[in-house]
């Protein structure tokens, strides 16, 4: 009898399952409660100009244990950037490590030219000084490294920070605008500990496979922190920058949560939830009621990978609309603590209640100009037959006409290693059956248009990320988006098959294409990654 690598996954994550789990870390257990770090604030709103200097430090999880980290003007992370809505901005990012960096500003919607993508590197000593011409709406934005087959280990480091697109007018809106005391920025990741408590990463086939997951969470650095807050309203701007790990929040006592923004900017409305999915590069902004006595804590469920278009995950974990199979490296079998949440009467209340609106809706006006399928593939790690090989190769070929890709379609257990290159030991991954090629732009389009995509996952649930551009989600899997794709967003997790209206602001040609990927960091790493051009 034959057994499919799918079959020998699910029989391994019902195994896992049913064993006894690795326990939370101990140092997790005994950390003592910290104040959240507040994030340094880099305001570029008058002077229309910013510099991020990427250096190496040294940044202490436990306390007394330094670890070996990267960041931008600091030992770890960046400092939270703040930039008009609509601006001409000069920037200026000098690499100081030993290493090759970059700088994508994820969300931005800005030329090919000066994505900061894999075609943008910055080499050790080298300045990187792009001009960013900004025109759209306020939101909650990020920047990363990401070159390519280092990102993962380049933003576990800690090269990644945060951009906030400001309009001035949240106040006005009735939201909380007083940043750092009731418009708090909380950046969410895990570590994976060693016994003397430094952070490593040693990523191991399995973690290549499922994403790499840590044992210890923490917020700006710190793990599972308190934050003093207004007895108010306040604004949480959450970001997932973990290298995989899905995150089901909800608050221990059930209150709730009104998201008021996604990744590209504000709802019309507030919608209420008692539950956020986050999955990695996604951001929420929501608004929390904190006028009550009492502390109020933040927890996650634990990581689940979702059930992929083939649909042969169950309930394992509880996860509900993201159930599916449970990654092996997963050290948590219960809710977990994000954060800790104290009132102060001391701290002045801004906002006593959740607004009723937020602004005029933006949709989608352009009828869609193509229909493009994307199935994010898991390509196992054996060569398949050079007739296979020729096919694939013409099957995916550039296209820049701007028609529809060709769907290759489920290859699992087969990968196309370059030239005469021996099979990889680790899984190869990859967009329509073929794995990412520098050298290859899989499609083009043409600037102005709006298409529409419709993404699907094998084996388990993907972060879908497309740079450069914005798309509305219009259908996901159980139908009708969730509440947390509502609004304009650039990144989505699929799981099973989501179709999207995509639109396309910003040129990028092929010396500078746009990339679409995993945002599974070891996924992207490894092949799940293609690019694209858009022509006048």
């Amino acid at each position: 009898m034959t057994v499919s690598r799918r079959e020998l996954l699910v029989g391994a994550a019902a195994v896992a399952c049913a064993s006894t789990m690795p326990a939370r870390s101990s140092f997790a257990q005994a950390a003592p409660l910290v104040a959240l770090p507040a994030l340094s604030v880099l305001d570029a709103r008058e002077t229309l100009a910013f510099a991020l200097d990427a250096v190496p430090g040294q940044t202490e999880f436990v306390a007394g244990v330094p670890s070996e980290t990267l960041g931008f003007n600091q030992s770890y992370l960046g400092p939270v950037v703040l930039l008009p809505s609509t601006a001409t901005v000069r920037a200026a990012v000098t690499n100081r490590t030993d290493r090759t960096v970059s700088v994508h500003w994820h969300g931005l919607l800005v030329p090919g030219e000066i994505d900061g993508g894999p075609h943008q590197p910055i080499a050790p000593g080298e300045t990187w000084s792009p001009t960013l011409p900004i025109d759209q709406a306020r939101a909650t934005l990020w920047f990363h490294t990401h070159v390519h087959g280092a990102t993962a280990e380049g933003i576990y480091a800690g090269l990644a920070g945060v951009l906030l697109l400001d309009d001035g007018l949240d106040a006005r809106r009735g939201l909380p605008a007083a940043l750092g005391v009731d418009d708090l920025v909380l950046v969410i990741q895990d570590k994976r500990l060693d016994a003397s408590g430094r952070a490593v990463y040693e990523p191991t086939s399995d973690d290549r496979m499922h994403g790499f997951l840590g044992d210890t969470i923490l917020v700006n650095g710190a793990i599972t922190p308190v934050a003093a807050v207004p007895a108010g309203i306040v604004k949480l701007r959450l970001l997932n920058a973990a290298n995989a790990r899905n995150l089901d929040l909800f608050f221990e006592d059930g209150r709730a949560m009104h998201i008021v923004a996604s990744d590209q900017g504000l709802l019309p409305t507030p919608v209420r939830v008692n539950r956020l999915r986050l999955a990695p590069g996604e951001r929420s902004e929501v608004l929390v009621d904190f006028s009550n006595a009492g502390t109020a804590t933040l927890l996650s469920r634990p990581h689940a990978e979702g059930t992929g278009a083939g649909g042969m995950g169950h309930d394992m974990a509880g996860m509900g609309g993201m159930a599916g199979m449970v990654a092996n490296e997963e050290r948590f079998t219960a809710p977990f603590v994000i954060a800790t949440f104290r009132p102060e009467p001391d701290l002045p209340v801004a906002i006593r209640s959740v607004p009723a609106t937020l602004g005029p809706d933006e949709p989608v006006t352009m009828v869609p100009s193509a229909t493009r399928p994307f199935v994010l593939n898991d390509m196992g790690n054996l060569v398949p037959p050079v007739d296979l090989l020729d096919a694939l190769r013409r099957a995916n070929t550039s296209d820049h006409a701007g028609h529809a890709m060709s769907v290759v379609g489920s290859m699992p257990g087969m990968a196309m290693p370059a030239g005469n290159a021996a099979p990889s030991a680790d899984p190869v991954f990859g967009i329509n059956g073929a794995p990412f090629d520098m050298a290859r732009i899989n499609f083009g389009t043409t600037l102005g248009m709006t298409e529409r995509w419709i993404v699907g996952g094998e084996m388990m649930g993907h972060p879908f990320h497309v740079h450069g551009t914005r798309f509305r989600v219009i259908r996901d899997k159980d139908g009708q988006p969730r509440p947390e794709n509502q609004g304009w967003k650039d990144t989505v997790f699929v799981d099973g098959e989501v179709e999207l209206l995509v639109e396309f602001r910003s040129p990028a040609p092929a010396t500078a294409a746009f990339m679409f990927h995993c945002h599974v960091l070891e996924h992207e790493d490894r092949g799940m990654m293609g690019q694209f051009t858009v022509g006048a």
